[in-house]
């Protein structure tokens, strides 16, 4: 007979629940002594890039919503599922089935715990849905499941779920429900195929990629007539002892690292985590956040390891690792409640490649062009002068970035170029005004170069415009191109009495910091696109490289 009411259940007992978890353990404890002696492997995971390469046809592919409309009680049990799937995705993405080899669930994912990342989630336990560390893993396994049976697969090991729940694959008989370790699922490919697992804002994909075309077969629903899982919001019987979820909200966590002002002013959130406080370049307005984390013995190491590192090309490498470092530290401290994310860009790729952003809304602070366009705009220019070596000392992998940008709801920036770059997600911020303090000398034969001293800065451009109008260049930054690279002009490291004019023809610049203090001050710049300032009086814009433009906006600019 179908039992199809909760009131057919008896109410569950603390007694009946510790009964249960001694069978529990009997059963676990039979399966690892068997799994000991003639278990499966645990199977290998791919590279990150090869694997792409090697598997490019997509053998069966399911997608499933990650979040759905329940109840204010069962949100945090909703959280916490999310967050299971977002840990599970990390072990299981990238893993290789071999032809012949046996994939089963407990094996690659290992057990459940919070210790490992796993929080309260949702599970179907003796025809309810309560609350457990792991719990949502099912969504998962029904996912793997129905892949498994579009591709044709051998199914060795699985089991359907006492009740369906609504929404899931359960509800077309393709569900597989698993219970470490006993409860399991289990199946192997004639061929070799990569299991692709991961989490967008809204859904979790798994797909099987093989090496060859495969046909991708149907898989018919078939009629479930099991009865529907109940919750404690939607039971009455509220004297049993699972009974009652407190009800939350999910949180906001700003993730950052040295402080800009406009984006201190724009954020706010529930948890703020920063490298350290006590030092000004990261000065973040901490009262505007319940609670506030910090990474010192990471930022502290960060510092030690780039005072022992000079400017060029092994400096910004160890800045991609550093702030690798930071990312991770971040990320152990987000819980299943945080759901949505302000990230600053340097951390952006890790948390992206370490699954982290899976499930949650993001948006992200942007401090400079996405490095992929950096990088197109360098090898451009390298091209047009191979002389200058710096133009091409450094390059780093663009794609992920590329990819966690292409999915972020929203890019924040002061920078008018970046902003331009990404349309209706882009929310342009107003620069900061900075101090004034430079003086301007209308009619003098003098410049500053914000600098510093390097190509992509516009360093040639700007030595070959000075030689050609006889002009002395304020050198306000540091000196990359060399000792000599300045010689026959001259030159001065002091504004003293003034300036008449700023200029930065800059290929790529992030912080034109020194040019908005200047147009405070009064004193006319002349700059590109890429420095990132909006039209206003008192700035001329040049195309970058094109030296001719340059000396006729100087010479406009000094009056003559």
């Amino acid at each position: 007979m179908t039992l199809s009411r909760v009131e057919d259940f008896a109410l569950p007992t603390r007694a009946d629940a510790f009964l249960f978890a001694l069978k529990s353990g009997v059963f676990r404890l039979r399966r690892s002594l068997r799994d000991a002696v003639s278990g499966p492997a645990r199977l290998p995971r791919a590279g990150a890039g090869t694997a792409a390469d090697a598997f490019p046809f997509v053998a069966a592919a399911s997608r499933t919503p990650l979040w759905a409309e329940v109840p204010a009680a069962e949100r945090i049990l909703q959280r916490g599922k999310v967050q299971n799937l977002r840990v599970a995705a990390r072990r299981l993405d990238g893993t290789l089935l071999d032809a012949g080899a046996v994939f089963s669930f407990w094996k690659q994912m290992g057990r459940a715990s919070p210790r490992r990342g796993f929080a309260q989630g949702r599970m179907l336990k003796e025809g309810c849905i309560v609350p457990a560390t792991g719990g949502g893993l099912c969504q998962l396994s029904n996912a793997l499941y129905d892949v498994a049976l579009k591709a044709d697969l051998a199914i060795l090991e699985r089991h359907a779920h006492s009740r369906r729940v609504p929404g899931s694959l359960a509800a077309s008989g393709r569900d597989a429900t698993v219970a470490w370790n006993y409860v399991d699922l289990r199946f192997k490919s004639a061929v070799p195929l990569l299991l692709c697992v991961r989490l967008s804002a809204r859904e979790l994909i798994v797909e099987l990629k093989s090496q060859t075309p495969r046909t991708v077969h149907d898989v018919a629903a078939l009629p479930d007539a099991r009865p529907q899982a109940e919750s404690c919001e939607s039971c009455d019987r509220t004297s049993c002892f699972r009974h009652g979820v407190a009800a939350s909200e999910g949180r906001r966590a700003v993730l950052v690292d040295e402080v800009w002002p406009e984006f201190d002013a724009h954020v706010s959130g529930d948890l703020l985590c920063l490298p350290m406080t006590g030092r000004p370049q990261y000065g973040w307005t901490t009262a505007k956040f319940a609670q506030v984390k910090t990474a010192p013995l990471t930022t502290l190491a960060r510092g030690f390891a780039m005072r022992r590192v000079a400017n060029g090309a092994k400096r910004r490498a160890l800045e991609l690792a550093t702030a690798e470092r930071l990312a991770r530290r971040y990320a152990a401290g987000l819980d299943a409640d945080v759901t949505e994310l302000v990230i600053a860009q340097t951390l952006l790729p890790t948390l992206w490649r370490d699954g982290h952003l899976g499930g949650r809304k993001f948006s992200v602070l942007m401090t400079r062009l996405p490095m992929a366009e950096i990088q197109a705009r360098l090898d451009a220019a390298a091209r047009a002068h191979p002389e200058r070596a710096t133009l091409a000392d450094f390059r780093a992998d663009a794609a992920l970035e590329a990819e966690a940008l292409a999915a972020a709801d929203a890019i924040v920036t002061p920078h008018a170029e970046i902003a331009a770059l990404f349309g209706d997600r882009a929310i342009l911020l107003p620069w900061a005004t900075p101090k004034t303090g430079f003086r301007h000398a209308p009619g003098s034969r003098r410049i500053a170069f914000a600098g510093p001293t390097i190509a992509r800065k516009g360093a040639y451009e700007l030595r070959d415009a000075a030689r050609a109008l006889d002009l002395e260049v304020v050198l306000l930054g540091s000196e990359l191109e060399g000792a000599k690279f300045w010689a026959g002009l001259r030159t001065a490291r002091d504004i003293g009495e003034g300036v008449a004019a700023f200029v930065q023809p800059a290929f790529l610049e992030d912080r034109p910091r020194k040019l908005l203090a200047a147009l405070a001050s009064g004193i006319p710049v002349i700059a590109t696109k890429a420095c990132g300032l909006p039209a206003q009086n008192g700035l001329t814009l040049v195309e970058a490289g094109n030296t001719e433009a340059l000396i006729k906006a100087v010479q406009t600019a000094l009056g003559r």
